[in-house]
């Protein structure tokens, strides 16, 4: 018996090792492209076509490539216009679907039941189904394209059924229908019950639906590049391709220009990730 149970303990050890050699070169595959652009943002266009996997250059240490980036993709107002859109975008989805969940949830009409089902279906439709009538309905019958306004709209629009979903989840199973009826017996209106109880204690869920849409607005090239033609009106993933030419690319200002778009999402997830963490592990345990 004492054999036999140290031969699963040698066997467990073994699964446990080759679990963790595998995990770690996926982990490797994984952060590969952002550590070769690190390493490549502070050298020279030859000393990157020379050698990219070199820590430093034959030409040594440079931070030229960012003010180069920033003046050729006019940085400051495409990062105006990705921020105002982003934040824009994120904020509205989190009030509209955190609402309609609330709605949805805590009322059990039938119109409620075929809505949630209409917005669940609709998540599976492809973007690129809708994309072509999109053009040619807003752009070529209402005229309504080219305006921050109009993308932030068709932000909200595509990213309302997911956000609603995973309210819906959030609200039927984590917040106690008796906080509510006590918030009636006080004088809530059904307005200030979702303020003032429900939605304060929806934070993981928060952050979890502001880190996805935040990440899938800021990095989003299709629906810009389909919306805003103006060029004061590029969002930092359009301005970027200012540094693709036809027969080249100077790949020290496109790695220089990679690592400033990613700035902003990687700050916003360091400040949201102890969210998400609690959002995981709120269910766990019961009182």
């Amino acid at each position: 018996m004492i054999q036999d149970s140290e031969k699963a303990l040698a066997r467990k050890k073994r699964i446990n090792a080759i679990l963790t050699i595998v995990l770690i070169l996926v982990f490797i595959a994984f952060i590969f492209p952002f550590i070769m652009v690190v390493i490549n943002v502070f050298k020279q266009k030859s000393d990157i076509m020379r050698d990219p996997l070199a820590l430093i250059g034959s030409k040594g240490f440079t931070l030229d490539n960012f003010p180069n980036a920033m003046e050729k993709m006019g940085f400051w107002r495409s990062f105006t216009n990705s921020l105002i859109v982003t934040v824009s975008s994120t904020i509205l989805t989190i009030l509209f679907s955190s609402m309609t969940a609330f709605v949805i949830v805590r009322n059990k009409w039938k119109a409620c039941g075929i809505l949630f089902g209409l917005m669940i279906a609709s998540m599976v439709i492809p973007f690129q189904v809708l994309m072509v009538p999109l053009v040619s309905l807003y752009g070529g019958i209402f005229g309504v394209l080219n305006h921050r306004v109009t993308l932030i709209l068709m932000h909200i629009g595509f990213s309302l059924s997911m956000a609603t979903f995973m309210f819906h989840g959030a609200i039927h199973t984590n917040i106690p229908l008796e906080l509510e009826e006590a918030a009636f017996i006080d004088g809530c209106t059904r307005w200030q019950t979702w303020w003032k109880v429900v939605f304060p204690l929806l934070k993981p869920t928060i952050a979890t639906v502001a880190i996805i849409d935040a990440m899938a607005f800021w990095n989003d090239y299709l629906l810009p590049s389909l919306v805003l033609q103006k060029k004061e009106l590029y969002t930092i993933p359009i301005a970027t391709q200012a540094f693709y030419g036809t027969y080249t690319s100077d790949l020290g200002l496109i790695m220089a220009a990679l690592l400033l778009a990613m700035l902003p999402i990687l700050i916003l997830y360091v400040l949201l990730q102890r969210y998400i963490v609690e959002g995981v592990t709120s269910g766990a345990v019961k009182g």
